[in-house]
């Protein structure tokens, strides 16, 4: 569900790419503008895709994610220890994808990572962080990250394929003090609200026959469609949530 939607904006700087902003105006049904809107504005600049407003920017970059995957570190991560497996070439379905981050930490692991996310702004964003990790090291990671626009309930009884795990990292509630709030969700909570729909997302990803669900839920926060977990794994803000299959 979208939220703010009927205040968002597209805005073309002069070295901006047309095309894109053209292609995503009519998917939308929102007008380039003369200038930037007074609240949510994707502006399409020399960069690429950027989110603005409130004060604010976000622009996805898994360039800042290389020093999460380089030099030994990706092994430390708690999703990769979770994940891990003796497949030689697993599979994963990351079922509300959001900005990509933990799929890009799977897929730096060795996963094919295939990705949904229902947003047509976030994912808007994403593609576009997609498309411009240019660097060698990125490139080997994102090619196993297969993007796919839309809502995953619908769409995982497509997949053809076996999936070791499925991921489900639904939009947390917001928090009381947004001061504490990332600069990405406070801008992508004002798009996409938490899930309403969890048993459907849950049944969905269990209808895949993974090994595992791996569900992210803030620390203190309720089971996901009141499903109790196999087993936990708690870090400092967020847990992720087990079962197993």
């Amino acid at each position: 569900m979208m939220n703010d939607w009927n205040n968002i904006t597209i805005y073309l700087e002069e070295n901006g790419d047309r095309k894109a902003a053209e292609t995503l105006s009519r998917q939308l049904g929102v007008p380039i503008a003369n200038s930037i809107g007074e609240a949510l504005t994707l502006v399409f600049d020399g960069t690429g895709l950027s989110l603005v407003g409130y004060g604010m920017r976000y622009q996805g970059d898994f360039a800042r994610m290389l020093n999460r995957v380089t030099k030994g570190r990706l092994h430390h991560e708690m999703l990769v220890k979770i994940a891990k497996t003796k497949t030689d070439h697993p599979v994963a379905v990351d079922a509300a994808a959001g900005m990509g981050e933990d799929s890009f930490l799977l897929a730096a692991a060795g996963y094919e990572v295939y990705l949904f996310e229902q947003d047509a702004v976030i994912a808007a964003l994403l593609r576009d962080a997609l498309r411009r990790a240019e660097d060698e090291r990125l490139q080997e990671i994102v090619g196993r990250m297969h993007l796919q626009e839309g809502n995953s309930i619908a769409l995982m009884p497509q997949l053809t394929i076996s999936p070791e795990i499925v991921y489900l990292d639904p939009m947390f509630p917001p928090r009381k003090k947004s001061g504490l709030i990332q600069k990405k969700l406070q801008l992508i909570q004002k798009l996409e609200q938490p899930c309403a729909n969890e048993q459907e997302l849950y049944d969905a990803a269990a209808a895949l026959h993974p090994k595992k669900i791996i569900i992210k839920r803030p620390l203190n926060g309720a089971l996901l469609a009141d499903k109790k977990p196999s087993y936990t794994v708690k870090g400092k803000a967020i847990r992720y949530d087990v079962v197993v299959l």
